[in-house]
């Protein structure tokens, strides 16, 4: 697995959720700390493009040799893209989180929504609450 890191472009969700925004689109996933209390992803359950996720509502759930947990949108918005590679390879979740293990890419609803989220400092802190 991954070293722990949590970039400084991201915004993260306080569910151990991460979202990298770019204009008014965002690519999700979760952080190397959730992937990391997971222990190894076996299976990727995710949204389909075109449904509609809802900021701290579930959209997909991962499954990993300890158990079946929910993921937690950051953000609202219309699923453009899922991950087609964690299909196959959900492994691709721990290994890398920030990079080949992102989950869906969404149109953004509400771009306002982003102000609630952490920067890196803010969620490291929680962390160590």
């Amino acid at each position: 697995m991954s070293e722990p890191s949590y970039p400084e472009d991201l915004l993260y969700h306080p569910e151990h959720d991460w979202a990298r925004i770019d204009g008014s689109e965002a690519t999700l996933g979760i952080t190397w700390y959730a992937q990391d209390s997971l222990g190894e992803v076996v299976f990727f359950d995710g949204p389909q493009p075109g449904d509609t996720i809802s900021k701290d509502s579930p959209y997909a759930e991962v499954e990993s040799v300890k158990a079946v947990s929910d993921v937690i949108a950051p953000l609202s918005g219309e699923v453009i893209e899922v991950n087609p590679d964690l299909a196959d390879a959900p492994e691709a979740v721990n290994a890398d989180p920030y990079g080949t293990g992102w989950m869906v890419r969404i149109r953004i609803a509400d771009p306002a929504e982003a102000e609630a989220l952490m920067d890196a400092a803010a969620y490291r802190a929680s962390l160590e609450a």
